[in-house]
């Protein structure tokens, strides 16, 4: 979310931003939020004139009292109840006001950093590098649920029956690969200097709206029946969550945490061969990287942290890609992203296993989050990338392996 301020001195600049993401259906948001916020500024003014007339007729009720004016005095008195009748009108004007403002602040994208290309989804999305070299064995590489079961290591067939598609019993030593990888994860980015963190796995629902848009949260999340709670799409929510309305010394940043989850997704719309095995199930791990900085330092952050993802995926002896995600492509609270791919021989293609976004001041705008420095306050940075999603690693490294498992292929 960008700063109301902003947007009234820069309306062209916000304007041409929609654009440039292909949102243009929300362009008479601009003037609308603009005229809103004229608005309440109208009535604020208008309920610090009462005010002040208020607290002056008060301080003559005492002067005609001490006189012996018990009747005008009275009279004042009625005059001072009626102004504060009409400051609670105002007030209830005002409220309803700013709630229009934030509802439509909300779906108003985050300025894109100047370096993003401009494209309308991820099939503009530009490839910047790739490490490794990308190798299709001479021989034909079982799907990766087969080798799975081979080792009978996944049992899909009774999750259904106990959770329903999209949900897995892992078991032996695939179960061992699992926990070992979390394991290798966590240590990874410890080494890198980030702090461990276990989070809730339940958030309510301000640090939902908070962390990401509308549209993303009805998308992924999954809500608990009469509660305001929701179960993590992400760890990234609750360790964003995790300072809500905190004022930070600045001393403390920046602040570099890896967090381990379970993570709980609808996957709408998710079906085809990949439901076979461990790909758009509603329930996996992963390890996160979350940091909050100063606003100067969140570009050197985030290229770290991308870095930090390809060295992962490169220690296993994966190839890797790296794309710039194009302006289209940027959910709103982004400032700057990208991608990285990691190859499968089997699918001979690369895919998504990581998505580094520096998000500017929008999630600490919404959450309140702001570090105490010597010039005065200000909101932080926030960047998030995921170490490793770890079942669709899982799948992705055993396809990688050069491991000629004698099961029959699969025509699948």
């Amino acid at each position: 979310m960008i700063d109301i301020k902003f947007l009234k001195e820069n309306k062209e600049v916000v304007k041409e931003n929609i654009k440039k993401k292909f949102q243009d259906s929300k362009l008479p948001f601009v003037d609308e939020v603009a005229n809103l916020y004229d608005q309440k500024r109208e009535l604020l003014s208008e309920v610090e004139g009462i005010s002040a007339e208020r607290n002056r007729q008060s301080k003559e009720i005492g002067t005609l009292m001490r006189e012996g004016k018990k009747e005008e005095a009275e009279q004042i008195k009625k005059e001072i109840a009626d102004y504060g009748d009409k400051i609670n009108i105002l007030n209830k004007e005002i409220d309803l006001l700013e709630q229009k403002i934030t509802e439509i602040m909300l779906v108003i994208p985050n300025i894109i950093d100047d370096s993003v290309s401009i494209g309308k989804d991820d099939s503009e999305n530009v490839e910047i590098e790739k490490f490794g070299e990308p190798v299709v064995p001479d021989y034909e590489i079982p799907y990766h649920a087969d080798i799975c079961e081979a080792l009978s290591g996944l049992d899909k067939e009774s999750a259904g029956r106990t959770s329903g598609n999209g949900f897995y019993y892992l078991m032996g030593d695939i179960a061992r690969l699992h926990s070992s990888m979390i394991s290798y994860a966590r240590d990874f980015m410890i080494d890198k200097g980030f702090t461990y963190c276990v989070p809730p796995f339940m958030v309510r629902s301000d640090v939902v709206n908070g962390v990401m848009s509308f549209a993303e949260m009805d998308a992924m999340m999954y809500k608990i029946e009469n509660e305001d709670l929701f179960l993590i799409g992400t760890s990234e929510h609750s360790m964003i969550g995790k300072f809500k309305g905190q004022l930070i010394k600045e001393s403390k940043l920046p602040i570099a945490m890896t967090s381990y989850s379970p993570c709980f997704r609808k996957e709408v719309g998710a079906h085809g061969l990949e439901e076979r095995g461990l790909y758009r199930v509603h329930q996996f791990e992963k390890q996160e990287m979350v940091v909050l900085c100063k606003p100067e330092e969140s570009m050197e952050w985030y290229n770290k942290m991308w870095q930090f993802t390809v060295e992962f995926f490169r220690s296993l002896d994966i190839p890797v890609r790296t794309l710039e995600c194009c302006s289209g492509d940027l959910a709103d609270l982004k400032v700057k992203s990208c991608d990285v791919e990691a190859w499968s021989p089997r699918q001979q293609k690369y895919f998504e296993v990581g998505s580094c976004s520096t998000l500017g001041d929008a999630q600490a705008r919404r959450l309140s989050i702001r570090a105490k420095g010597e010039n005065g306050n200000y909101l932080v940075s926030t960047l998030n990338n995921p170490v490793v999603a770890i079942c669709t690693q899982i799948g992705n490294w055993l396809k990688s392996l050069n491991f000629q498992a004698k099961l029959t292929p699969t025509s699948a």
